[in-house]
């Protein structure tokens, strides 16, 4: 029996007014760091955290969404967007950071990691993980 589990960390703030996206962001990167399958789950304001273009300058805090670009180093190639939240937020897949990763299975072709999915293919997804973490 494998020790490998299935996190999934659902993303529903905005990324700035409170620290959920910055300590999502880091306990992400820290589970895929010690080998666990590591999904992502962006919905209702949570898109806002991989949104294209942000500026924190007049809030006077650090810009942290330059990091999600790493995730694909870190093996974590399921992002999964909630088509709805996109929507009704008047956003399309063109507005976010583009998030890639290298396929070694297939000649290290380079391959998007989101995955636009209605609420109800999210609402399956999240059945089959085995720990979820909602942020």
């Amino acid at each position: 029996m494998s020790d490998i589990k299935k996190f999934m960390y659902i993303n529903r703030r905005a990324p700035y007014g409170t620290v959920y996206a910055w300590e999502s962001l880091e306990v992400v990167l820290i589970g895929a760091a010690f080998d666990q399958l590591v999904s992502l789950a962006f919905i209702d304001d949570g898109i806002y955290q991989i949104m294209k273009g942000q500026d924190t300058s007049q809030l006077g805090i650090k810009n942290f969404s330059p990091t999600y670009g790493a995730l694909g180093d870190y093996g974590i190639t399921n992002i999964y967007v909630e088509k709805e939240s996109l929507e009704e937020r008047g956003l399309t897949l063109d507005d976010l950071i583009p998030l890639k990763y290298e396929d070694e299975n297939d000649n290290y072709a380079e391959k998007d990691s989101i995955k636009v999915v209605t609420a109800s293919e999210l609402a399956k997804i999240l059945e089959e993980q085995e720990v979820l973490l909602d942020f």
